[in-house]
């Protein structure tokens, strides 16, 4: 069923499922997309020129509990993708991502301390950053003063985490050694540092990186699927 279903939607080979706070029919929705998940899979699609689609899920119609989206993804979270050349379904953005450049050969070294690195790294993202800076975002950016005692406790984990990330790009241009799904995964956490009150100019060697990749321009074309967002801060 899930194969026919959405292969009746889609003509391309791998479609995108995110959120959407719009009404619409799957077709005709319009996108409202501002969480740095999806972005982290965009970027990799836009690097590799992949043909993809956007399929909305409108959380607010509760679209993500119908039982063709979790047979997508069965957390009914988003993103998720469907490969229709291989009739794989996946959950979960480090997942993805994995998947993604296993499938194309790209942004994942295929053996030995390289791939270690990049594996360990995203997990650092998936585990830590991810989290603790959507944390601050809920918190910090979206309900200040509901409780000091969580925008300290976040605020605070999420300086060190970027300290550990200033860190570790002290001797290397991106974090893995070379650009890979790591540095896809973090730099769209990092691109919202103003939500996290975080000044970028105290954690240099994060800055320069993240000046780096954002002059990429997949990255600036990705940041703005599937529709114009607001201007991506400078990292200034």
């Amino acid at each position: 069923m899930r194969a026919a279903f959405f292969n009746v939607l889609f003509s391309c080979k791998i479609s995108y499922f995110s959120f959407a706070n719009q009404k619409g029919t799957f077709d005709d929705r319009l996108l409202y997309l501002d969480n740095a998940k999806w972005a982290q899979n965009f970027h990799y699609a836009r690097r590799i020129g992949a043909d993809y689609t956007v399929h909305p899920v409108n959380i607010g119609q509760g679209e993500q509990h119908e039982d063709a989206f979790l047979a997508i993804s069965p957390n009914n979270k988003i993103p998720a993708i469907y490969d229709q050349e291989t009739d794989i379904a996946m959950m979960e953005t480090g997942a993805i991502l994995i998947y993604l450049a296993e499938k194309h050969g790209k942004f994942l070294p295929n053996a030995g301390k390289a791939r270690a690195d990049v594996l360990q790294w995203l997990m650092w993202q998936m585990g830590g950053q991810g989290p603790m800076l959507g944390q601050v975002h809920h918190f910090t950016h979206f309900n200040q003063g509901v409780s000091d005692y969580a925008e300290e406790r976040f605020g605070s984990e999420a300086r060190r985490l970027y300290g550990v990330l200033n860190k570790r790009l002290a001797d290397n241009e991106f974090i893995a050694g070379e650009y890979s799904i790591a540095d896809m995964a973090c730099w769209p956490w990092v691109s919202r540092y103003e939500w996290q009150q975080i000044d970028l100019a105290a954690f240099p060697n994060v800055q320069r990186w993240y000046k780096n990749i954002l002059a990429r321009e997949a990255v600036q074309k990705g940041y703005h699927i599937p529709k114009a967002m607001p201007e991506i801060p400078s990292g200034d």
